[in-house]
């Protein structure tokens, strides 16, 4: 039985939308739909038609509280769920990292890790990486948008347009910083989870534990690292995406983005962020080995970690099997997190420059 239209627009939250005086955004005349196949809808195993989650009349005004909360909310569903699906690929990273004499590659590393913890082993941290990067999440994408039109403003119409490449790395970087520190401590808890057995079962024994042998301040040890780390891999992730999207509607698709379709968009929206992911791991390599060596040795220093890793252990070990992880990450996260503004009726990211807002033109809707 095909659902109800009331029913529908109650698996959206009403909290994210304006009030009906408020100016509205609409996307090409009509609200903004995810249509699932007929086979997989109740109604669609007698051939019935496919169930359409519409998106409510009342449209997220662009750059209002609202469209910074629906923003907020993507980046929490891309950031959270996409690294706790990477949580194996992560663990036997970490542990190459830290001791490469026993985890020598990625095959023998998955195998000494399913032989000596089993296969619920490689889930191992997976509580705080949950957290953690939901939390991250939440910033990044929410801040970003956020500084990116605020740059915009401060730059005015004429340099937004020529600069918008630097307002892209700068408003990526700012939204870092303050990302970082919601992260941090869980990244902290998460690498001695994975990376010392018998330290902690996860978050809940293992905040404790650290705070107690660290301290409390010991959860921001690794927080200029973390960000070495994550400010330049967030700037080559918006920045190349972004530049990547919009070559990517300009030169490769023969018609305007406003006229693809949602799926089409959410399809280069991956394609996109996979290619700027691999720029992502090698930009941001050497700091995510320092990161992972400070928060396992107690009273570790960076020059430890180069002392023991070397310059060039620094910059590739464990590179191969990040490239991958954070390729399909990245492609992941900007495929929920533009999945995500579509359902709540807002345009995928990307392949338009940022409107500024200081006139009420900037406060309108940029084209789909």
């Amino acid at each position: 039985m095909a659902l109800s239209d009331r029913s529908r627009e109650s698996l959206l939250p009403s909290f994210l939308y304006s009030t009906a005086g408020a100016r509205p955004y609409t996307a090409g005349g009509g609200g903004a739909a995810f249509r699932l196949p007929a086979a997989a809808a109740p109604g669609g195993v007698g051939g019935g038609a496919p169930i359409e989650i519409q998106a409510p009349r009342e449209k997220i005004e662009m750059y209002s509280p609202a469209f910074y909360a629906a923003c907020t909310a993507g980046g929490i569903a891309s950031c959270g769920l996409t690294h706790m699906a990477v949580t194996p690929l992560d663990l036997v990273k970490c542990n190459m990292q830290i001791d490469p004499a026993k985890y020598k590659s990625i095959t023998s590393g998955f195998g000494i890790l399913a032989k000596e913890q089993g296969v619920r082993g490689f889930f191992r941290g997976w509580v705080p990486t949950l957290l953690g990067y939901s939390a991250q999440g939440a910033c990044k994408f929410g801040f970003y948008e956020f500084f990116k039109k605020y740059y915009s403003d401060i730059a005015g119409p004429e340099y937004a347009q020529k600069y918008k490449t630097l307002i892209y790395l700068a408003g990526s970087a700012s939204a870092e910083v303050i990302a970082d520190v919601a992260l941090c401590p869980f990244e902290a808890v998460k690498v001695r989870v994975q990376t010392q057995p018998g330290f902690a079962r996860g978050l809940g024994d293992g905040l404790p534990k650290f705070i107690k042998s660290e301290g409390a301040l010991g959860l921001y040890k690794g927080i200029v690292p973390l960000w070495g780390r994550q400010i330049p891999y967030t700037m080559m992730k918006f920045a190349s995406f972004e530049t990547i999207v919009e070559q990517i509607y300009k030169h490769a698709v023969p018609v305007p983005k406003s006229e693809c379709s949602k799926s089409f968009q959410l399809g280069i929206s991956f394609a996109g962020g996979y290619i700027a992911g691999v720029f992502c791991a090698i930009v941001s390599h050497p700091a995510d080995n320092l990161v992972s060596f400070l928060n396992n040795a107690k009273g570790a220093t960076v020059g430890d970690a180069v002392k023991k890793l070397g310059l060039w252990g620094l910059f590739t070990r464990g590179l191969p099997l990040r490239i991958v992880m954070i390729g399909t990450l990245t492609g992941a996260q900007w495929g929920i997190y533009d999945a995500f503004k579509v359902m709540v009726g807002l345009p995928t990211t990307g392949g338009v420059t940022p409107a500024p807002a200081t006139s009420d033109a900037g406060l309108k809707a940029v084209s789909a």
